[in-house]
Order: structure tokens, then sequence, then C-alpha cells
């Protein structure tokens, strides 16, 4: 189903319906993302495109090599099926001698992340935290830093819908003196994955 076609879905009440239709279709695929949750690519079509994320001790996370502070290069859609959802702003200055991160660039391939470091150096304070539980819809244009959190030990999925916008990048907060380096994403095998669609399709039924 497109973007369109998720995208009024969950406006009509039906985000939970769908998502169970999603997990029961065939090559249902999962990666275990370095922002530290399970993502289930549904659709890509250009630059718009739907993921089930999923956050869950029950399965092994990805580390981070930058930081959960970011920003992305799409305007993000996200409605919580289950759980809790801390979606917290960062209000990122620049800076120089004061500095304690530098901005890097994220470029995501069939291979993983290439992570490159800009000359832009930042400080960032916590801003606006703002909170969603089930059946809540909160947005997020592009090129605001912010990280997701879920409270630790909490078991959390959301439908993420994206559409990039023209101009945008990839971006994450992280050590001063960190150098380029790729990331390979981390596929979960068979047997992960199942647990994964079990594990969200067990809080929707």
């Amino acid at each position: 189903m497109s973007y369109r076609g998720v995208y009024e879905r969950v406006r009509e009440g039906e985000a939970r319906k769908w998502a169970l239709e999603a997990l029961a279709g065939t090559g249902v695929s999962a990666v275990r993302h370095p922002l530290g949750f399970v993502c289930l690519p549904l659709e890509r079509d250009g630059g718009e495109g739907v993921c089930l994320h999923l956050w869950s001790d029950s399965l092994a996370h990805a580390e981070s090599t930058t930081s959960q502070i970011h920003c992305h290069s799409w305007d993000l859609v996200s409605h919580v099926l289950y759980g809790q959802v801390r979606n917290v702003h960062a209000v990122v200055t620049d800076a120089r001698s004061d500095a304690t991160h530098r901005v890097f660039e994220v470029v995501s391939g069939a291979d993983g992340d290439r992570i490159a470091p800009t000359p832009r150096t930042v400080r960032h304070a916590t801003g606006l935290v703002e909170l969603f539980g089930p059946g809540d819809t909160y947005t997020l244009p592009a090129g605001r830093f912010h990280s997701s959190v879920v409270p630790e030990g909490g078991e959390a999925a959301t439908i993420a819908l994206g559409r990039g916008r023209t101009g945008s990048r990839d971006l994450s907060l992280g050590p001063l003196g960190a150098g380029p380096h790729h990331v390979s994403r981390q596929p979960l095998d068979v047997r992960e994955t199942a647990l994964a669609v079990r594990l969200i399709t067990a809080h929707l039924t």
C-alpha cells in the first residue's frame, strides 16, 4: 500500500488493523537501526516510505556510533500503535571553542550508512519534550534535531511515514574528534524477524 493509502488508514482510525494486515503479508524483513529500534520497511516509492518501528528488550539493539540526536531529510508522520514514545527536541547552537559535538552527515544506501564529519561544531540543550501514547499521531518536519525515547524496559511500536524534502540532509550529532566511517545495517535472521512480528501482533490483538 502506498504512503497516501497508509496515511489515510491512519487518519480513519484503522492503523492497528492496517499493521496487522501488513505483518500478515509475505516477505516481511527487519533490520536493527542504530537509533535503538528494529525497523520493518514495508513500502518505498521514490521519496516516500512506510515502516514499522519496534522497541523491545526481547531483541538485541544496534549501537549508534554518533548519538541518538539526529534530524531527518524527510518529513515524519509517526503513529504510536502501543507503548509510550517521547519526542525530545534538541536546541542546537553553533559553537567553536566551547563546542561539545560535531554534526555528521549520514548517507544511507543498500550496504549501510556512510557517516561523514562536517565542519559544523555545536552545543545542544533539551527543548520541548512531547509524550505520545497508543493512538497518538505526531509530525516532525525535516531538519529538526530530536531523539525518540522509549522508557527503559518499555515496549513500543509505531508506524513511521516519511516523505523526502528536497535539499534536506540526514544529520546526527557525534563526538568532536570522530572521523568518517561506515556502519553496516544488521538484518534480523528468520527467527528474530518472526519474533518481532509476534511481539507486535500480540500487542495489537
